[in-house]
C-alpha cells in the first residue's frame, strides 16, 4: 500500500509567465499561459496547482523579478508547498540559482522544460541520442556562471605550480567528451537514415511530409490516411520520433507519408540543431503539407512560428506546399462559413477534420492530382555506359519509344516534373 502511494506521488508545480509590458507582441499572454500550462501537463508526475502572469518592465540581472514580486511569490509557494516552479521564458544560470535559494524550490525555464518532455518521450535510438546531445549543449551554456562559487584548484607542487583546472573547465571538458561520443553514435544513425533515403529515391514513391505546430492534429491525420497507430493525445509533443508509412491514393499512386515532431514558439536552438537529422526528412520531401489547428485563436501566429523553423532547417523554396486547415469540427457555424469562404479564394488550401474525416477525401484527391502533375514529352540520349539510367526509365514506365544509335539509345519519354528531377539526380 505504501509503495502504491509513493508511486502515485506527484511533484507540486506552479507555472509563471513573465510578460514584458514594454514590448509589443501579437500573442496574448492569456493564450501563452494556456500553452505554458499544457507544456507542464505534458510532463508526467507533475501536479500543476497554479499559474500566474507576472508583468514587468525590465529584467533584474540577478533575480529576473523585482524584490517585491519575489517576496510575494515566496509566500505563495511556501503556503502551497510548491516543489517546482516552471518559468515560461529564458532565465540565466545566476538568476535560476538565486531564485532557487530565495524560494527553496527547483526551477526550470522553458528550454529546460521542453528538454525534459523530449527526454521522456524519445523512444528510438536516434531520438534518445538527439535529446541527450541537446541537453548537454544546454547544460554547457549554464556552466559559465553557475559554478562561480567553486574555488580554483592548484596545479603543480608547492608555490611553483600555476593555477590548475577550474571546476567549470573540468565540467565543460567532460561535457565536450560526452558530446563527441554522442555525435559519433548519431553520425552512424544518420548514415543509416541516409541509406534508407537513397533507397527510397530509387523507388517511384513521392514523399509527403506532414509539418505543423504541436497538437495541430498531424498524427490524427496520419493515422486516418495511413491506417497507422501513432500515439494521438491532446497534449503537446505527443509525437517525437518520426513515423513513415506507404499509402496508396485513390488514383492508384503510392506515396510515402512522414509524420514529424511538432514545432512550437521559441523552440530551443539546441533542439533544432540536434533534431536536424530527423527533420531532414522534411527537406527531402517532394511535397510538404502544413497542418494547422484552424480552431486555435492564435492559428496565424502558430503558422508563422512553423515557417520560422522551416527556414532554420533550410527548406528549399522550390518544394511545393499544401496547407491544411484542421479541426473544422470545433468551429462555430458562422466561423466555419467565414473560413470556408476564405479557403475558396486560396489555392492549395483545404479544410478538413481529421477526427471526423470530413474533407479528407477531397484533400487526398487534390494530393493525387498535385503529385501526378502534368506530363511532358522529351527525347533523351543515353549512352551504352548509362545502363542504370536506361533501366530506371523503364522501371518508371515513362518510355514511349526507343531507338538504338552508334553511341547508345535515343529514348522518347513522357514524364512528370518529379520524375525528370529524379532522373537528373541519378
Amino acid at each position: 500500500m505504501v509503495g502504491s502511494q509513493l508511486a502515485e506521488t506527484k511533484t507540486i508545480a506552479w507555472v509563471l509567465l513573465p510578460h514584458n509590458k514594454t514590448k509589443s507582441s501579437n500573442r496574448s499572454p492569456n493564450y501563452s499561459m494556456v500553452e505554458a500550462v499544457s507544456l507542464a501537463n505534458a510532463l508526467p508526475n507533475l501536479n500543476v496547482i497554479g499559474n500566474l502572469i507576472v508583468n514587468f518592465r525590465s529584467v533584474h540581472p540577478g533575480t529576473f523579478f523585482g524584490k517585491g514580486k519575489i517576496t510575494e511569490l515566496e509566500s505563495v509557494f511556501k503556503n502551497s508547498h510548491v516543489e517546482l516552479v516552471l518559468i515560461d521564458g529564458h532565465i540565466s544560470p545566476v538568476q535560476q540559482r538565486n531564485l532557487e535559494k530565495k524560494w527553496a524550490v527547483k526551477i526550470l525555464d522553458r528550454t529546460g522544460l521542453i528538454l525534459e518532455i523530449f527526454s521522456d518521450r524519445a523512444r528510438t535510438r536516434e531520438g534518445v541520442l538527439q535529446v541527450e546531445m541537446a541537453a548537454l549543449s544546454y547544460q554547457k551554456t549554464r556552466l559559465v556562471r553557475a559554478w562561480t562559487h567553486l574555488e580554483r584548484q592548484r596545479g603543480g607542487l608547492g608555490f611553483v605550480g600555476g593555477p590548475g583546472e577550474t571546476q567549470v573547465e573540468s565540467d565543460r571538458r567532460a561535457i565536450d567528451t560526452q558530446l563527441t561520443r554522442l555525435k559519433r553514435q548519431l553520425d552512424k544513425v544518420v548514415k543509416t537514415r541516409q541509406l534508407h533515403r537513397n533507397a527510397r529515391a530509387k523507388v517511384p514513391y513521392p514523399i509527403v511530409a506532414l509539418v505543423g505546430y504541436t497538437n495541430a492534429g498531424k498524427s490524427t491525420l496520419f493515422n486516418f490516411i495511413a491506417g497507422a497507430d501513432v500515439l494521438v493525445a491532446d497534449m503537446l509533443f505527443a509525437t517525437l520520433d518520426p513515423t513513415m508509412r506507404a499509402v496508396q491514393l485513390s488514383c492508384g499512386m503510392d506515396v510515402i507519408v512522414s509524420d514529424t515532431v511538432g514545432f512550437i514558439t521559441n523552440l530551443p536552438t539546441e533542439l533544432v540543431a540536434s533534431f536536424k537529422a530527423t527533420l531532414e526528412e522534411v527537406t527531402a520531401a517532394d511535397l510538404v503539407v502544413h497542418v494547422r489547428d484552424i480552431s486555435h485563436p492564435e492559428t496565424t501566429e502558430q503558422a508563422k512560428d512553423v515557417e520560422v523553423v522551416l527556414e532554420t532547417l533550410g527548406l528549399k523554396t522550390g518544394i511545393p506546399r499544401i496547407e491544411i486547415w484542421n479541426k473544422t469540427d470545433l468551429l462555430e457555424p458562422t466561423t466555419f462559413e467565414s473560413f470556408s469562404n476564405a479557403c475558396d479564394r486560396l489555392s492549395n488550401v483545404y479544410m478538413i477534420s481529421s477526427t471526423s474525416g470530413e474533407g479528407v477525401q477531397t484533400f487526398l484527391a487534390a494530393l493525387s492530382s498535385y503529385l501526378s502533375g502534368d506530363k511532358t514529352s522529351a527525347i533523351l540520349t543515353v549512352s551504352f555506359s548509362e545502363g542504370k539510367k536506361r533501366s530506371w526509365l523503364f522501371d518508371q514506365g515513362v518510355v514511349d519509344k526507343e531507338q538504338q544509335t552508334n553511341t547508345g539509345f535515343e529514348i522518347w519519354v513522357n514524364w512528370t516534373a518529379r520524375q525528370k528531377k529524379l532522373f537528373t539526380d541519378l
